[in-house]
């Protein structure tokens, strides 16, 4: 799996106009994206390093501070640009196996007390989001 997370002061996320999620509090933005070959263990190292990574003001962490999550699926983290000019999506999971990937590392966030929110898998969202920093950093589970 990986994820992108970006620190924020705020972030939400919109469906056909409609908020389906939101942050307020400063917290993270976790894009999260999973490939063919990722299981538990792929989702318990993503979910540890959303809580866990220093990457708040004063080098805290997300479980230490209860700063709150925002969770929105984004298979283009697997986007390949190394032919031609358009991106090759093969290396993303497909929704029926990406989804309960999502969704589970959302569970283990909310299961360590953290708030989360979260897009809608699979449809066009728009995500709105104020950079802290900017600070952003990029998590793969296979070189975590």
């Amino acid at each position: 799996m990986r994820a992108v997370l970006q620190r924020v002061t705020r972030a939400e996320v919109r469906v056909d106009g409609e908020v389906v999620g939101r942050i307020g509090a400063p917290g993270i933005l976790a894009l999260v994206a999973a490939t063919h070959e990722d299981g538990p263990e792929d989702v318990a190292t993503v979910a540890r390093k959303i809580a866990e990574l220093r990457i708040l003001r004063d080098e805290r962490g997300v479980a230490e501070t209860g700063a709150p999550v925002l969770v929105v699926s984004q298979f283009t983290l697997y986007g390949s640009t190394t032919k031609g000019r358009r991106p090759s999506w093969g290396a993303a999971a497909p929704g029926p196996v990406a989804e309960p990937l999502v969704d589970a590392v959302v569970q283990d966030l909310r299961d360590r007390g953290i708030e989360v929110a979260t897009g809608r898998f699979g449809a066009a969202m728009e995500v709105e989001m104020v950079n802290d920093g900017p600070f952003t950093v990029i998590v793969d589970s296979r070189t975590a």
